[in-house]
């Protein structure tokens, strides 16, 4: 139930009685689809990953609940990324990874933007990073608890954070590239990520990993050890990875021009990282034909990130002599978060005599960000006590994720059709909470003098942010899967939700594929989808405060305390303002797609999709000028008094987005005998995202006549459209002789624009920019050793025009896909049994 939350009575949503009979439609639907020879759900084609052989075999688990659907027959195109690739890209982060695996897979390194520094966003097909679905061996993973309210891609989400996963406890993965609500839920409007762990008691590995960047610093180290423990003979077994590793900030700043004697003070690129990595997984046979499992994973992460340096020329003349007897030089503020995720998965599988096949499973997930601004000041502190602390403790944010799940399936064989039909049907509780916590009061302390006031670079969350947020859903699902002949494959699935904050929505997919013959394929899905809005986008609230003097404000406005900030929807002010109760984003998905195997040797696929998206969660423009007259009359005429705004925003469901585009994969294997083995790759992705609507301005603010718009032209042509780059192709060489193995990896990423409110001139397309990988390797016996560079030719982004690097001091784009780091070069040691 919902709490009251900054300071006004906030009602709890109505929960909604939920009865058996919310099968019904569900068993409707199933009738129905029997009655009509429709068939199961799947999804996947798989499109090979840079620098391993495709395995056209292998049996994939994600989009379909039969046991025998292949990366070669699947009915939606699906990436299968094996761990050998992954670690051939020489990072040690998983998305990082990824995204030089995945053209349509896009993860830029924003610097100076708190902590999405540390916890980066990564889109799939140029949607909103909580637009796609992450899974861990089917099992649902948690989001972050931190939420993106900075100016970068994926504004105003809090996605999951892949890099608390450990590559060293990676099988697989599988990356599906098409809407999958029906078969899993909120949040799979773009795909579905779904990690597979590595499994049973065999086999493992210890890694060193060292590296730095050319220039900048960057200094990096991880060591990491993956292995197996037989429990009880053969009948379980025990699997631990363990990693540990440190990278060091990298420093591309520039020298402010107006105050070129300062020298370079802007720190400006990757922050300070320590964190350590446990991972856990499990299997027992309790009988022959039932499996106990379990896993589970604790991640703590402690990150640095360097805020916008205070120069001593901009200090308040109120406070200049004392700070400067502190920061004689100026300083720059730096942000701590300390964060810790912890995820454990226990459950019950089996199958019966009669065959149906059953997983009873329960989830706990979460994260915890606990926040410190240090080498910093607060200058109203400063002012009326003639001193300040220099750390802050900010406060405390954090979520969670309870899910328990039944799945159920059995494959039918029936008369009137030549192949099996796969039924699969379960339900699934899920409860989320979301906790933000209070600062130090110093952190967030303004005081009555007029100097700014709260932490200089990261003001503390205050009383007026802290509150506790819970919400809970039931879904039941089902699903059909057969090949209604030997050349055609259908399937269809449907889900019903029940959210006790915004009430009920259904979910269909529907799949096929056409072998015209053994090489040729043609295949398409269409499908419905959906995404709760997260409970940060509802909850979440940045509310600083600052007191005005007759000095500071503007003709006949009154001294005093104003707030500013990210207001939850449910505040209301925020509802005065036009802000309304969140509503789930829809979508529908549409794909098309061939397969063509030419020869052996030889694969093509070429997908093409378009995915709309209504009633998108963004977040507003900052909306100023509150505290003028007309605002202040218009708050006190319905009730607030109490509190006053100078500005505010809120989370919106103010549009619609349709993103259109392609995947190109191409795998070819040539092998020269003696003289080795050649595996190409070239995979591409063109995407382009428009928003098709933007909800009518509220009438609050239109009849507040202050010109403010909730929705702005950054918004609408930049973060949510053209900030990302329309293209991305990806060449991978892979050449392996005896002892030896040769990688290159050639990247173009294409051409984004970054859009400015205050005027078009000040808009910037980025050129194009190739980057090239290489690695060697050498095997002798259970040794690999391998030497590489990323980023080999030092390739670097556009610089950003004079008119928007800050002064000099932040030459780069934080939309930059491939960052702004040059070269890098790295070494790793690997022993493996």
């Amino acid at each position: 139930m919902k709490k009251t939350n900054n300071g006004f009575d906030r009602n709890a949503p109505t929960k909604h009685t939920r009865h058996l009979n919310a099968f019904t439609p569900l068993a409707a639907a199933l009738l129905l689809a029997l009655a009509s020879n429709a068939a199961a759900q799947d999804a996947s084609q798989s499109a090979l990953p840079s620098g391993n052989t495709k395995n056209l075999q292998a049996v994939i688990v994600t989009g379909t609940r039969t046991q025998n659907r292949t990366d070669s027959t699947s009915l939606s195109p699906i990436d299968v990324v094996p761990a050998s690739a992954l670690q051939s890209t020489g990072t040690t982060e998983l998305t990082t990874a990824l995204a030089r695996l995945i053209p349509s897979l896009n993860f830029p390194r924003p610097s100076a933007t708190d902590t999405t520094d540390s916890q980066r966003p990564a889109q799939l097909r140029g949607l909103a990073p909580d637009e796609v679905l992450v899974l861990v061996d089917g099992k649902r993973w948690h989001t972050s608890s931190m939420v993106n309210v900075d100016g970068t891609i994926g504004r105003g989400s809090s996605p999951v954070d892949l890099n608390t996963i450990p590559l060293s406890a990676i099988d697989h993965i599988e990356v599906l590239r098409d809407g999958a609500s029906a078969q899993y839920g909120s949040d799979a409007l773009a795909g579905v990520i779904n990690i597979i762990l590595k499994h049973g008691a065999q086999g493992g590995s210890v890694e060193l990993d060292g590296g730095k960047y050319e220039r900048g610093g960057g200094k990096q180290w991880q060591g990491s050890a993956n292995f197996g423990i037989p429990l009880n003979g053969d009948k379980g077994w025990l699997r631990i990875s363990v990693d540990d590793g440190h990278q060091d900030p990298t420093n591309h700043g520039g020298v402010d021009i107006r105050y070129p004697q300062l020298g370079e003070k802007q720190v400006f690129g990757d922050p300070t990282v320590s964190q350590h990595n446990l991972f856990l997984n499990s299997q027992y046979d309790i009988t022959s034909n039932i499996q106990f499992y379990a896993f589970g994973s604790y991640h703590a992460r402690n990150a640095i990130s360097d805020e916008l340096y205070r120069n001593p020329f901009g200090y308040s003349s109120s406070v200049k002599s004392l700070l400067t007897a502190l920061y004689p030089d100026g300083y720059q503020p730096l942000l701590q978060a300390r964060s810790t995720d912890q995820q454990f998965v226990a459950g019950v599988r089996g199958t019966t005599s009669g065959g149906w096949r059953w997983d009873v499973s329960a989830n706990y997930g979460g994260n915890r960000v606990s926040l410190d601004t240090i080498h910093t000041a607060n200058y109203a502190f400063l002012h009326d006590f003639g001193y300040t602390p220099t750390q802050f403790f900010d406060g405390i944010v954090s979520s969670s994720e309870q899910v328990a799940d039944v799945d159920i399936a059995k494959d039918f064989n029936l008369s009137w059709l030549p192949n099996a039909v796969t039924l699969a049907f379960g339900g699934e509780y899920r409860r989320d909470t979301y906790q933000i916590s209070a600062g130090d009061p110093s952190s967030y302390y303004i005081g009555t003098s007029g100097v700014s006031g709260g932490a200089q670079g990261f003001s503390g969350y205050s009383p007026v942010n802290v509150g506790s947020w819970s919400r809970s859903d039931v879904a039941q699902y089902v699903s059909l899967e057969t090949n209604l002949t030997d050349k055609l494959g259908t399937s269809f699935a449907v889900r019903h939700e029940d959210y006790n904050d915004f009430g009920n929505t259904v979910s269909g997919a529907l799949a096929a594929r056409y072998d015209f013959t053994d090489r040729f394929a043609l295949r398409g899905s269409v499908s419905s989808g959906f995404r709760a809005p997260s409970l940060a986008q509802e909850d979440y609230s940045q509310i600083g405060s600052l007191y005005l003097t007759p000095s500071n404000t503007g003709p006949g406005i009154a001294p005093g305390i104003y707030q500013t900030g990210l207001l939850p929807v449910g505040n209301p002010v925020a509802q005065l303002l036009g802000a309304q109760a969140l509503r789930p984003e829809r979508s529908h998905n549409y794909t098309v797609g061939a397969v063509f195997n030419p020869i052996d040797a030889l694969t093509l696929t070429f997908d093409v999709y378009q995915i709309n998206v209504y009633n998108r969660v963004v977040l507003s423009n900052t909306l100023s000028g509150l505290n003028k007259p007309v605002v202040v009359d218009y708050l006190a005429a319905n009730g607030i008094t109490n509190v006053a705004f100078s500005s505010a925003q809120y989370f919106t469901n103010a549009v619609d987005t349709r993103t259109q585009g392609g995947d190109l994969v191409g795998s070819y294997r040539s092998d020269f005998g003696n003289a080795g083995a050649l595996q190409s790759t070239l995979s591409y992705n063109y995407n382009r995202t428009q928003v098709t609507h933007v909800a009518a301005n509220p009438e609050q603010l239109d009849a507040l006549g202050l010109q403010l718009q909730r929705v702005t032209y950054r918004d609408i042509k930049g973060l949510l459209a053209n900030s990302t780059p329309r293209s991305k192709l990806i060449l991978n060489e892979n050449y392996s002789l005896g002892h030896w193995a040769l990688n290159g990896n050639l990247t173009r990423y294409g051409s984004f624009t970054a859009y400015s409110n205050s005027s078009y001139l000040l808009n910037q397309t980025f050129s194009p920019q190739w980057v090239l990988d290489l690695a060697g390797s050498y095997n002798l016996d259970n040794w690999t050793f391998t030497l590489g560079m990323d980023n080999a030719t030092n390739s670097y982004p556009d610089k950003v025009i004079a008119a928007n690097n800050n002064n000099g001091t932040i030459p780069y784009s934080e939309f930059s896909p491939a960052g702004f780091n040059g070269r890098y070069y790295y070494t790793k040691v690997i022993y493996h049994w």
